[in-house]
C-alpha cells in the first residue's frame, strides 16, 4: 500500500526568518541607522530645520577645544564628562588639500559624523547584550526546588540544553532576538542616536552592568557601575537594587539555615558579604579615580559643569515635566535679586524622585525581579525628574525587552495598545502646544502646555504602577 506524501511544510514568514538567525536582525538594524544617517546629511544640507541635534554640535565643539589642548568646558553648555569629548576627537580631523575639493568634503563630512556612527554602533551592541541577558535568564538558580533541578540534570544527561541551573526564564535565542528587536528596530532609538545624542553609550553601559551582575562577575560590575555614574549621574540609582539583590544564597546557590532568629549584629554581618563589599569598593574606587583625574586636569569647572549644574539647572525648553512652567518662571526671574530668595518648589523635585527610584522600588522589586526593578527605577527617575526630554526615554526603553515577556501589557493586548497609544498621544499633545509657543509665538503656557505636561505625567504614573505591580508578583 503506497503511503501518502507528507504535507508540505509551511513557508516561514518574514518575521520568523528575521529572528531565526542573528544576521538578518542585526543587518536590518544596521541598515535602518545607515539610512537615517544618510538622510540626516541630506536634510542638514537642504533644509533650514536641521536633523543633527544641537547637543551633537556641543559635543563636537568641545572635542575641537580638546584637540587644541584647551578645556572642553570652554564650549558653553558642555556639561558632560571630558571622556565624551575625548571619544569624539576624530570629528575634528580634516582631509588635506591633496585629496581635492570634492574628496576632501566627503572625508570631512565622514569624520564629522564619526560620533553619530559611534552612537549608532552602541545601539547595536546594547541590543546584542539585551539578547544575551534574555538567553541567559534573569533569575538565580532555584536550589530550593530539587525536583526541578533533577529534571534539568536528566535533560543534560540525555543531551538536552542547559548549563546545570534552573532559571525558569531562560529564553530561546530566536524569541530573545524578537524582543531585542524592540530596541534594535525602534525608530525612536535609531533616530535619537543618528541625530547625535550620546544616550546609546549609556544603553551599552547599563546593559553590560546588568549582564555582569547576573553573570556574578562582581568586579566587572563594580568597574562598570563606577564608570557609568561618572559618565552620566543617573545610574547611581541602580546601586541599591543590585546590592539588595546580591544576597548570599543567590550568589552561592545555598539557602540560609532554617528560621533561626538573628540578632541585629548578625543581620548586619550577614548583609556585609564579600561580593557586596567588592562591588562597593570597586565602583567607588573607579568613580573617585575618574573624578580626581578630571579634577586634576580641569579643576573646579569640571565639578560645576558635570555635577553641580544639574542640581540647580532650570532648563525649560523641550521639557515634558510638570515643572516646566515653574522652571520657565524661575529662569525669567533669575536676574531679579529679590526673586531669588526663599525655597522654590523645583528645588524639592528630587525628593519624591529619589525616594521612589533609590529606596522604595528597589526594596519592593529587586530581590524578586532585578531587570524589572531597574526598569521601574529608571521610569520613576525620568517621570519625576524636573527636566524630562525625549532623549531620557531611552534610559528606560533599553530595559523594556527584558520586562515585556512577562508583563501585563503583553498578556493583555488592549492594555498594551492603550498604554502605547496614550504615551505617544501625550507627547503629541505636548509637542503641539510647544510648536505654537516656539514657532508661532502664541503663549500656550497656561492652560495648554501645563495641562499637556500634567496629563503626560499622570499617564506615566499609571504605566509605572503597572510595571511595579508586575515586578512584585
Amino acid at each position: 500500500m503506497a503511503t501518502s506524501p507528507a504535507p508540505p511544510r509551511p513557508k516561514p514568514s518574514l518575521l520568523t526568518t528575521l529572528f531565526s538567525r542573528p544576521l538578518p536582525l542585526y543587518l536590518s538594524a544596521f541598515l535602518l541607522r545607515l539610512v537615517l544617517l544618510l538622510y540626516g546629511l541630506w536634510q542638514d544640507a537642504n533644509s533650514p530645520l536641521k536633523y543633527t541635534d544641537i547637543d551633537y554640535l556641543v559635543f563636537t565643539d568641545a572635542a575641537r577645544f580638546v584637540s587644541r589642548g584647551e578645556s572642553p568646558y570652554a564650549r558653553e553648555t558642555y556639561r558632560y564628562t571630558p571622556i565624551l569629548a575625548w571619544l569624539l576627537l576624530p570629528t575634528t580631523w580634516t582631509a588635506g588639500a591633496q585629496w581635492g575639493p570634492l574628496a576632501a568634503k566627503v572625508i570631512n563630512t565622514a569624520w564629522f559624523s564619526f560620533g553619530k556612527v559611534l552612537f549608532a554602533a552602541a545601539d547595536l551592541v546594547a541590543g546584542w547584550l539585551i539578547e544575551r541577558v534574555l538567553v541567559m535568564g534573569t533569575d538565580f538558580p532555584s536550589v530550593s526546588q530539587p525536583q526541578e533541578k533533577e529534571k534539568q540534570n536528566e535533560k543534560e544527561r540525555a543531551g538536552g540544553s542547559g548549563n546545570g541551573t534552573t532559571t525558569g526564564t531562560r529564553m530561546d535565542p530566536s524569541r530573545a532576538r524578537a524582543f531585542a528587536a524592540i530596541w534594535l528596530l525602534n525608530p525612536m532609538v535609531a533616530t535619537i542616536s543618528t541625530r547625535g545624542s550620546s544616550e546609546g553609550l549609556l544603553g551599552v553601559l547599563v546593559m553590560a552592568l546588568l549582564w555582569a551582575v547576573l553573570s556574578r562577575r562582581i568586579t566587572l560590575a563594580g568597574l562598570l557601575l563606577g564608570f557609568s555614574v561618572h559618565f552620566k549621574i543617573y545610574p547611581f540609582i541602580y546601586a541599591p537594587a543590585i546590592v539588595w539583590w546580591m544576597d548570599q544564597e543567590r550568589l552561592s546557590g545555598v539557602r540560609g539555615g532554617g528560621g533561626q532568629k538573628k540578632t541585629f549584629f548578625q543581620k548586619i554581618t550577614s548583609f556585609l558579604t564579600l561580593p557586596r563589599l567588592n562591588l562597593a569598593i570597586t565602583s567607588l574606587t573607579t568613580f573617585l579615580f575618574l573624578n580626581l583625574l578630571m579634577y586634576a586636569l580641569y579643576g573646579h569647572t569640571f565639578l560645576q559643569e558635570t555635577y553641580l549644574h544639574h542640581v540647580t539647572r532650570i532648563d525649560h525648553r523641550h521639557n515634558f515635566s510638570p515643572y516646566n512652567t515653574q522652571l520657565y518662571l524661575s529662569s525669567a526671574s533669575a536676574s531679579v535679586p529679590s526673586s531669588s530668595s526663599g525655597l522654590k518648589i523645583e528645588s524639592l523635585a528630587f525628593l519624591p524622585q529619589l525616594l521612589l527610584s533609590t529606596i522604595l522600588i528597589p526594596l519592593c522589586l529587586a530581590k524578586k525581579d532585578l531587570p524589572t526593578s531597574l526598569l521601574a527605577q529608571t521610569f520613576a527617575f525620568v517621570t519625576f525628574n524636573k527636566v524630562c526630554t525625549s532623549q531620557y526615554f531611552l534610559w528606560y526603553m533599553v530595559f523594556l525587552p527584558l520586562y515585556l515577556p512577562r508583563s501585563s501589557f503583553l498578556r493583555g493586548k488592549r492594555m498594551g495598545v492603550a498604554a502605547l497609544g496614550l504615551w505617544v498621544l501625550g507627547q503629541g499633545l505636548w509637542l503641539q502646544q510647544a510648536f505654537e509657543l516656539e514657532f508661532l509665538g502664541r503663549s500656550t503656557f497656561l492652560p495648554g502646555l501645563w495641562m499637556a505636561s500634567l496629563g503626560f505625567f499622570v499617564m506615566n504614573c499609571w504605566i509605572l504602577g503597572v510595571i511595579v505591580g508586575d515586578g512584585g508578583r
